[in-house]
């Protein structure tokens, strides 16, 4: 363990450079989609393994991660062993998903609307006021995007994580670490999950749209 558990860098406080592994007591690896296009149905794998690797130049850090396809979970018996069979995970012939990272850089902080107006040229203004467009910031505090690859069912596609950074410490047991949530969208389908069952009134039984929601700690090793 090193003598601190936190440095600066561009004004951020971060954790040292090492190696840190996804603490198993603090993490939530999680899903979205939704049901008969009306309601959100959310799920989660308990079973999920992390390594990231802090560089002294934070963005060049990595991550891997596997986890566990039948350790899936809804909340219904029924709906778990659908999503584990053939028709979806298919988790017998294909029991981990993975997710290496491959970049990392800062998310950017400009607003859309800002962004319009010095494309145009633009002045905001009203009342006989003028006002000055802001300049445009480099990224926003606290926020990346993470660059990788997921693979699903041996399934390999570009997935893109926005990651906000929770921040670093030393915690009550000597342990240096750093928190941090992010999320995804991707299209089931482009990993081969394609059941489904077309509604009289329009739509689909399951969406296929699945948004990623993860949060977890981060502990260094020694």
């Amino acid at each position: 363990m090193t003598d601190t558990a936190t440095r600066t860098w561009d004004g951020m406080t971060i954790p040292v450079a090492g190696t840190y592994l996804l603490d198993q007591a603090h993490k939530r690896i999680g899903f979205l989609s939704r049901h008969m296009m009306v309601s959100p149905v959310r799920g989660e794998f308990a079973e999920a393994t992390a390594q990231i690797t802090v560089a002294e130049d934070p963005l060049l850090s990595s991550v891997t991660a596997t986890i566990t396809s039948a350790s899936l979970t809804t909340g219904s018996v029924d709906r778990d062993t659908h999503l584990k069979s053939a028709d979806f995970l298919d988790v017998e012939r294909h029991p981990t998903l993975e997710y290496r990272s491959t970049g990392i850089r800062w998310a950017s902080n400009d607003n859309p609307i800002f962004q319009w107006a010095r494309l145009r040229n633009h002045r905001l203004g009203g009342r006989g006021r003028s006002h000055t467009v802001p300049p445009q910031s480099g990224g926003a505090p606290n926020r990346f995007i993470l660059i990788g690859e997921l693979t699903v069912k041996g399934i390999t596609r570009a997935v893109d994580l926005s990651v906000l950074f929770g921040g670093a410490r030393r915690d009550p047991y000597g342990q240096n670490i750093f928190g941090f949530s992010a999320t995804a969208e991707i299209n089931r389908e482009d990993y081969g999950l394609l059941w489904n069952v077309a509604l009289e009134s329009g739509g689909v039984l399951v969406g296929r749209t699945v948004q990623i929601e993860i949060a977890g700690e981060a502990i260094h090793q020694a």
